[in-house]
């Protein structure tokens, strides 16, 4: 090829296949800056955005999670509000059905102890059908499990069962009803041992619905955990190292302007041949 010809410019064609190679470059270094992203989306690195994309989702699905988590939390909250509620009112009628047991209390006295036995009686049952977090009553007769979910896929579940502390119900046997009095001596004796063991049975339930809390509470910490590393490891693929893409910005915008001069020394080569005519 003729090294001085007006038809083919070989040095302007180099300088500008280099400036346009810089320009590609230059563009690439400031949507990263821009985007804070070295892979923003598949074009710029196909198999490393879809292990991100994937990450992503595994981390919007634990949100779920948590929130499933939360709400199983915070039911089982009222719940052991509520029977903690329940076992200090038990302790009480136990109290009032000892005293009521004396052979020697008057029919006035007896009648005023067992009217506060079944006023206490009875706040048993608005406790435990007000004990009630979005829908879900544990401690109620017949109440609602918890299935708190697990892991982003949903094939896992935390389960906490209910526990029944309604009167006659399971925890505070057939003795505590709905109609348990104190009117007499016998009655009160035979009472004190039933109100025992029903505090007993809400004891062993309270303990049952906090060992149930705290394996919420474990998964919740371990579930914060793995979508902070989650996070970390998207970051570590996707995420530009801004001061590095600052450092190049500034080197490939030089790069350009000598490009630019470069190629408008090659366009000049043309008209100094006209010199060779003159």
């Amino acid at each position: 090829m003729s090294l001085n010809s007006v038809n083919t410019n070989v040095g302007a064609m180099i300088a500008l296949e280099n400036l346009n190679s810089t320009s590609t470059q230059l563009q690439k270094a400031q949507n990263q800056i821009s985007t804070g992203l070295k892979v923003a989306s598949a074009k710029d690195d196909g198999s490393t955005w879809a292990i991100a994309q994937n990450q992503r989702a595994q981390v919007l699905s634990l949100d779920s999670v948590k929130s499933s988590l939360s709400r199983g939390q915070s039911a089982l909250d009222v719940a052991i509000s509520a029977g903690g509620s329940v076992s200090d009112l038990l302790t009480q009628m136990k109290a009032l059905a000892l005293s009521a047991s004396d052979q020697g209390l008057t029919t006035t006295d007896r009648s005023a102890i067992n009217d506060q036995f079944k006023s206490l009686r009875d706040q048993i049952t608005t406790i435990v059908s007000n004990a009630d977090f979005n829908g879900t009553n544990l401690v109620k007769a017949s109440g609602t499990n918890i299935y708190a979910l697990a892991n982003a896929d949903g094939t896992s579940k935390i389960t906490v069962l209910a526990e029944d502390m309604s009167l006659g119900g399971t925890d505070l046997t057939a003795a505590v009803t709905t109609t348990a009095s104190i009117g007499t001596a016998t009655i009160a004796g035979g009472m004190v041992g039933s109100l025992q063991t029903a505090i007993d049975n809400v004891s062993g339930s309270l303990a049952k619905l906090g060992t149930g809390s705290n394996a919420l509470n474990t998964h919740m910490t371990f579930i914060s955990s793995l979508q902070d590393s989650l996070n970390s490891g998207i970051s570590n693929l996707v995420d530009a190292d801004l001061a590095k893409e600052s450092a190049t910005l500034q080197a490939l915008q030089t790069k350009q302007q000598l490009g630019v001069q470069a190629l408008s020394i090659a366009n000049s080569s043309s008209s100094v041949l006209l010199s060779l005519f003159r």
